[in-house]
């Protein structure tokens, strides 16, 4: 043959010498699917870590929002104290959740009860399942969050030890079973029946996606209590010259509510838990585009009414910044399961029952001097409302909104 036909021969032979060299055993290929699988966790492990621990950096940073704010909000001469109750807050309110906090919020046991959990106090067991670390951390800076409510509400004529001590109450034992009932999977808010279908003592589940109720209704009520209980300033509601009692710093305010407005991209769409599809990730814009919509509704609103229809007609930024902060409250529960302009409903009736609790609260003598129980209080409970108003069911995310032939009821 000559050499050209004779490779046209031999060439069969060697590609299934090569096709025999190349094929894998059922063991390597069962290896391989594993090792992929293995690999795929991995992966979607590692991505829900950064974007908790991103949103948790963003919920953390709030934390400098409130203290500019809550400074601006005070005369200039209690402004460090104003600032050390902040520290506090963290600080103590970490340390609680660390030692007790957790453990009754998320602490399930082997048969678990329906209003409280039992055990990692101290993380213990979390080596056993070191997700757990993000978890803690993220629901540690919540936990922070509404104890810092609380600071501004009872500024100016607290001490220091009485306010720690309510600190440690709320972020030890009040919050963390207000999160078991609502956000473990076993409180009898939100649990599930025998057949896994999840269900409340009441019927529906308690629908709360990133904490309107949880967090912000809670504390809230709990700058209401505080402020009743620790009595107006001195002259808050005798003295003739009531704008002696103003706050000292509106760029402070103003900077304050940039920074809460900032971070509340990682308080709501962080409270998807994970972003390692496409379904979270959808979610996750979603909850931000409607964490923007309602509170540029209620602020403008609000600027709106204290400018041209209540008394005394002028431009209130301080009121603004409030009017913003309670709409991001009012749509942080129905974040994940609306459109944005049933955000936009849900912002719209945020202003006005932020306006309606500030003006009432002087009436009674109540002295909440950044309006935390306007803001977080009564929204929160409005929030909690709207989420089981608004919410397509056919859009299949989550809503159950009687507008659309649900039964939140």
């Amino acid at each position: 043959l000559r050499p050209c036909a004779r490779q046209c021969a031999l060439r069969p032979a060697a590609m299934a010498d090569a096709n025999v060299s190349q094929m894998v055993t059922r063991e390597e290929f069962e290896a391989l699917q594993t090792l992929i699988a293995t690999q795929r966790a991995n992966y979607n492990e590692s991505l829900d870590t950064i974007w908790m621990l991103l949103a948790t950096m963003l919920v953390f940073f709030m934390h400098s929002g409130f203290s500019l704010l809550e400074a601006g909000s005070v005369r200039f001469k209690n402004t460090q104290n104003i600032l050390a109750k902040n520290l506090i807050v963290v600080t103590v309110g970490f340390l609680s959740w660390y030692a007790i906090g957790y453990s009754l919020a998320f602490g399930i046991v082997d048969d678990p009860g329906r209003f409280v959990g039992g055990t990692n106090f101290f993380m213990d067991g979390f080596w056993d399942d070191k997700s757990k670390f993000r978890v803690w951390l993220f629901q540690g800076t919540f936990c922070a969050t509404g104890g810092t409510i609380v600071s501004g509400a009872m500024a100016e004529r607290t001490k220091l030890k009485g306010f720690g001590i309510y600190t440690i109450l709320l972020t030890s034992i009040v919050y963390p079973f207000v999160v078991y009932w609502c956000w473990s999977g076993y409180g009898f808010l939100n649990y599930k029946n025998d057949a896994g279908v999840p269900e409340s003592i009441i019927g529906p589940v308690f629908m709360d996606f990133a904490g309107s109720g949880v967090v912000h209704m809670v504390g809230g009520i709990g700058a209401l209590f505080g402020a009743l209980l620790v009595g107006p300033r001195k002259g808050r509601f005798s003295e003739p010259d009531q704008a002696e009692f103003d706050g000292h710093s509106v760029p402070f305010c103003v900077l304050g509510t940039f920074f809460l407005f900032f971070g509340w991209y990682g308080f709501n769409p962080g409270s998807t838990g994970q972003l390692h599809d496409i379904a979270h990730a959808n979610t996750a814009a979603l909850v931000a585009v409607n964490s923007t919509v309602a509170p540029c509704i209620s602020g403008v609103i609000v600027f709106f009414l204290r400018a041209r229809v209540l008394h005394p007609k002028r431009l209130d930024v301080c009121a603004f910044c409030n009017g913003i902060l309670a709409g991001l409250v009012a749509v942080t529960a129905a974040c994940a399961t609306i459109k944005p302009w049933e955000s936009a409903i849900i912002g719209f009736v945020a202003a006005f029952a932020y306006q309606g609790a500030s003006m009432v609260l002087p009436r009674f003598q109540i002295d909440d001097v950044v309006d935390a129980f306007p803001v977080h209080g009564v929204n929160g409970v409005w929030a909690v409302i709207a989420a089981g108003l608004f919410g397509d069911p056919a859009e299949g995310i989550g809503g159950d909104g009687p507008f659309f032939g649900g039964k939140p009821f």
